[in-house]
């Protein structure tokens, strides 16, 4: 009884009660500071967890891109994380690509706070869907929502972050 107890309480607490094995600090083309992502390995996938500035109102596309590369410039990260080749988008009966997570929302402020689960992902090197391939992973912040449809939309890449180990 004590073990379900404990179960039950672990799966309250929130994501910062986690260690959070990698991050990634986000930046804007000019290199300004944007933020950063905390990535935290589950037993069921990765919770990933956005603290953004310096974004323009409005919804963004958030997704995690198949190489751990933000310059010469944001397109260096390639498109998005998808190790099983599924197509795009969450409205899609085809899709949804393994990075692909909800778009986020922007205060006036240009502030954005959001939490996603990725079911699909690992942190833990030299498995199925680990994030740390050979070439490493990012995260993109783009100008507009996504559709979540089989086409993006989502626009120009307003912030990149290289996804680091911790």
């Amino acid at each position: 009884m004590k073990t379900l107890s404990l179960c039950a309480t672990l799966a309250l607490l929130p994501a910062s009660a986690f260690a959070q094995d990698a991050t990634a600090n986000l930046m804007g083309p000019d290199g300004s500071d944007m933020g950063r992502v905390t990535l935290t390995q589950t037993p069921n996938g990765v919770i990933v967890s956005l603290d953004a500035q310096g974004l323009d109102e409005g919804e963004h596309g958030f997704h995690v891109h198949e190489t751990g590369a933000c310059s010469p410039d944001f397109e260096a990260a390639g498109g998005h994380y998808n190790p099983t080749g599924a197509e795009h988008g969450m409205k899609n009966e085809a899709g949804a690509h393994a990075g692909d997570m909800p778009n986020i929302y922007a205060n006036a402020e240009g502030g954005a706070k959001a939490d996603a689960f990725l079911h699909d992902v690992s942190l833990e090197e030299g498995v199925e869907g680990t994030l740390f391939d050979d070439d490493g992973s990012a995260i993109i912040i783009h100008a507009q929502a996504d559709t979540y449809e089989a086409e993006a939309g989502a626009g120009d890449r307003v912030a990149c972050g290289i996804i680091g180990e911790n």
